[in-house]
């Protein structure tokens, strides 16, 4: 088994006679019950993960918001809201998917580069806490929007402060090339402006480098820029309710070394010091990376003269991450067998030459076994598709001896049953 990067999630994911287990659940009994592919994720480590994050903050006025765009599963949701989350949303549907599972709309904020007209309504109408603005245009569109629904909008602006987050240039989204944020040399004039206009209040600033950080150093860098900004604002009359530092913080998937949350924090903290100010925060992956893995089968091994294949039923279109950033998980066996390991390509069926898992894993392997894809919590069913007309997989929360089926797998018939054949 792999080290997590927390001692806390080592007792949800652990060898029982040698087969793997969540929590009090064998994942054999969950792939017999409910088949593969399928992710699994453990309740008690998501807890685990939120309840540390809130415990570094002890004594800090703090909001919590966890961002949906690493798992939306409603009832990962559900577990997030019951513990008094507030949520970071990008879209009208995540939006909905925190009204269905009874989140508090006044603890979402919404982020993300092209808000629709209608999803601006949609935010309104609910009443959420913050609209993070990321232009100009934006800005023009939510006054405008807010006026005719006689309402005000509150706003802060997502500032970007050109700092490098050190990770990898997909997931880095504070440098000046990005297509994020206001440029910092702006935003003071843009909230001069923003602070004069009738249907929004300014309430707050966000900041957010970058995901899967790993060190702490462009975190506090971009820290300063940031509480710089808030000081010349508080200096204008200009006083804002919070400070919103984004996510981004990094797990451990292979052989990486990010702080402990309460050091990460700690760090931050220590920057804001005595400002009377709420600090919010935006965590997605932290919370649920390692919360979570995929169940798949070996379905063929192929040996070839230069390499060998173990032809799985999971996919890029169940796991994207791998081909997209070639990112690295961990995949082992749920019950390991005897025998000499041999060097595989862990691959799926879709085809693609990119459609892999993972490369040149050492494992003793026969048809029909078991692999449990790790740390695949975050950014895998909200990145899945259905490419190759595939159904999407089924989804497993595990609740100590309990396995909930919280996703039914996709039937072939759903996949087209929104389209129209042509008229005769």
């Amino acid at each position: 088994m792999r080290r997590p990067d927390t001692p806390q999630l080592a007792e949800y994911f652990a060898r029982r006679d040698g087969r793997l287990w969540v929590e009090d659940v064998p994942l054999e009994t969950i792939a017999a019950r409910h088949g593969t592919p399928c992710y699994v994720y453990s309740r008690a480590a998501l807890e685990s993960r939120f309840r540390a994050f809130e415990a570094a903050l002890a004594g800090r006025d703090h909001l919590v918001c966890y961002a949906l765009k690493a798992n939306s599963t409603l009832a990962v949701l559900d577990v997030f809201a019951r513990l008094g989350a507030g949520f970071d949303i990008v879209s009208g549907g995540e939006l909905a998917r925190v009204i269905a599972v009874e989140g508090d709309p006044k603890r979402i904020v919404f982020s993300g580069v092209g808000k629709r007209e209608a999803e601006m309504r949609q935010a309104l109408a609910a009443g959420i806490l913050c609209f993070n603005v990321e232009s100009a245009s934006e800005l023009d569109r939510l006054d405008r929007v807010a006026g005719e629904m006689g309402r005000r909008a509150p706003v802060s602006f997502r500032v970007n402060p050109d700092v490098d987050p050190k990770t990898h240039p997909y997931i880095s989204t504070g440098l000046k090339e990005n297509k994020f944020g206001i440029a910092y040399d702006d935003a003071l004039d843009l909230y001069r402006a923003a602070a004069r206009r009738q249907n929004v209040a300014v309430v707050g600033i966000d900041c957010h480098i970058g995901s899967q950080i790993t060190e702490v150093a462009p975190y506090l860098e971009a820290v300063d820029k940031v509480l710089a900004l808030v000081d010349q604002l508080a200096a204008d009359g200009i006083r804002l309710h919070h400070l919103d530092f984004g996510g981004g913080f990094g797990i451990r998937y292979r052989d990486e070394t990010p702080p402990a949350i309460a050091e990460f924090l700690g760090g931050i903290l220590a920057r804001v010091g005595n400002r009377k100010i709420k600090l919010m925060f935006e965590p997605g992956r932290w919370l649920v990376g390692n919360a979570g893995l995929l169940l798949t089968r070996v379905e063929y091994l192929k040996h070839g003269a230069d390499r060998s294949f173990a032809i799985v039923d999971a996919a890029m279109n169940d796991l994207m991450r791998p081909a997209l950033y070639d990112a690295w998980h961990e995949i082992v066996p749920v019950a390991p067998r005897a025998g000499a390991p041999r060097g595989y390509e862990i691959v799926g069926p879709v085809c693609e030459s990119g459609d892999f898992l993972g490369h040149d894993r050492d494992l003793a392997l026969e048809e029909g076994d078991l692999l449990a894809v790790m740390s695949a919590g975050a950014y895998g069913m909200t990145m899945s598709s259905n490419y190759n007309t595939r159904p999407r997989a089924a989804e497993v929360l595990v609740d100590g001896a309990t396995a909930h089926l919280v996703r039914e797998r996709e039937s072939i018939e759903a996949l087209f049953a929104l389209e129209r054949r042509l008229p005769e």
